[in-house]
C-alpha cells in the first residue's frame, strides 16, 4: 500500500457514522486485521479497537495489544478512522507514553485517530500493577492524565507537578493534526465528568437514556456546545435467532453489569463464574438487536442517531464476524443512506 493511500483522511468526526468494534478479548490480532480491513470495504467509517491487558471473561480467550493492532491496521485500510474505546491513561499506561504512542499513530495516518479514555477496569489495572484505587482517585488520575496528554500533544515544553503524576519533557514529533480525545462514562457523576473535560463521549445505549443531561451539563458549564461534539454509543447486535444471541451471550455474560460491580473483580475467571451464576442469557441479550430482518437493524441505530447519537458503533459477540460485517454492507448501510426505514420492524 502506497504512502499516499495510507494517510487517506477520513474527514471530521460526524453525525451519521457506523462504526465497527475490533474485539481483543475474542479475537486474535490476526483476525481483527483482516476483519478491519474488512468493515472498510463493506462501507463502515469507524474501526474501534478494545484496549486490555486480559479478557472480561476466560471464555474470551484473547487479548493482544491494542496500539499494536491500530498500527497494523492503518496499514491495512485507506480512511477509516481508528482508535481505542477505551485506554486507560493512568496505571497500566502512564499519559505521558499514551500521549506519544498517539501522536506517532497520528505521523503515520493523519486524521484517522481518535483517543478513547476511561477511568479503567480492575482486570486491567490491578492486575497489571497491583493497584486499584477508588472511584474518586481514578477519576482524579484521568482528569489529570487528559491535561497531560494535551499538554504534549502541543509539541511545547510542560513542565507538570500534580497530584498523581510528574512530567517534565516535550513531544518532538507531536500529532500531525488535533486528535479527537473522547472520554468513556458509565454513570451519572462520570457522564458530567466527561462533559467537562473530553472532546466527545463514548457510553452504551442505557447510560446515554438516563445520564445524557449530565454529560450536556458538564459540556456547558465548560463552555463547550454539546451538540457539536462526537457521542459514541456501543450497539450489540446478532445476525440471526435467538439460537445465534444464547451463544455470544455465553461471552459477553458480563455485560449487564459491567460497571455495576464487575469493573472492581480483578480475575476474568471470576467475572465469568459471577456472571454465570447472577445474570441469564436472556437478560444479557434483552437490549440488543436480534434479527436477521434490516430492517431491525436500521430502525435500532435510527432511534440511536435521533436521540443526539454521533456514532454507533456496532458490536457482534458472533464467532462469524464477516457474517455481520457483509450483512450490514449490502442490507443496513444501503437502507440507512437511503433514509428507508420500513414500518413493523422487529428486535429484541
Amino acid at each position: 500500500m502506497s504512502r499516499e493511500s495510507r494517510e487517506t483522511q477520513a474527514g471530521p468526526l460526524r453525525k451519521g457514522m457506523l462504526g465497527f468494534m475490533l474485539a481483543h478479548e475474542q479475537f486474535p490480532v490476526t483476525e481483527l486485521v483482516r476483519l478491519g480491513a474488512a468493515a472498510e470495504g463493506a462501507g463502515f467509517d469507524l474501526l474501534a479497537t478494545s484496549d486490555h491487558f486480559q479478557p472480561w471473561q476466560s471464555n474470551e480467550r484473547h487479548c493482544g495489544e491494542a496500539w499494536v493492532t491500530l498500527g497494523a491496521l492503518g496499514q491495512r485500510t485507506r480512511g477509516v478512522w481508528m482508535g481505542p474505546t477505551v485506554t486507560c491513561p493512568t496505571l497500566r499506561y502512564n499519559p505521558a507514553v499514551v500521549a506519544e504512542a498517539f501522536a506517532t499513530l497520528s505521523q503515520l495516518y493523519p486524521g484517522r485517530v481518535f483517543l478513547g479514555l476511561g477511568s479503567g477496569e480492575a482486570l486491567n489495572e490491578a492486575a497489571a500493577t497491583g493497584q486499584w484505587p477508588a472511584w474518586q482517585e481514578r477519576w482524579g488520575r484521568l482528569i489529570e492524565a487528559v491535561s497531560i496528554i494535551r499538554g504534549l500533544w502541543s509539541g511545547a515544553p510542560l513542565e507538570h507537578k500534580g497530584t498523581h503524576y510528574t512530567v517534565n519533557g516535550r513531544l518532538y514529533d507531536p500529532p500531525a493534526q488535533p486528535i479527537p480525545l473522547l472520554l468513556a462514562a458509565n454513570g451519572p457523576k462520570a457522564m458530567k465528568l466527561a462533559g467537562q473535560h473530553g472532546d466527545g463521549l463514548i457510553t452504551d445505549p442505557e447510560t446515554w437514556r438516563e445520564s445524557k443531561s449530565e454529560w450536556e451539563s458538564g459540556a456547558r458549564g465548560a463552555g463547550k456546545d454539546p451538540a457539536k461534539m462526537p457521542v459514541l454509543v456501543e450497539a450489540f447486535v446478532v445476525v440471526g435467532g435467538q439460537a445465534d444471541a444464547q451463544a455470544a451471550a455465553q461471552l459477553w455474560n458480563f455485560i449487564p453489569k459491567a460497571f455495576k460491580g464487575y469493573h472492581n473483580i480483578r480475575d476474568p475467571a471470576e467475572i465469568e463464574h459471577t456472571a454465570r451464576s447472577e445474570l441469564p442469557l436472556p437478560k444479557v441479550y434483552a437490549d440488543w438487536t436480534v434479527s436477521q430482518d434490516p430492517a431491525a437493524h436500521v430502525e435500532a441505530i435510527s432511534k440511536l442517531f435521533e436521540s443526539g447519537v454521533s456514532i454507533v458503533n456496532i458490536h457482534s459477540g458472533q464467532p462469524d464476524q464477516h457474517k455481520v460485517i457483509d450483512f450490514y454492507g449490502r442490507e443496513v448501510m444501503p437502507r440507512l443512506k437511503a433514509g428507508i426505514r420500513p414500518a413493523g420492524a422487529s428486535s429484541h
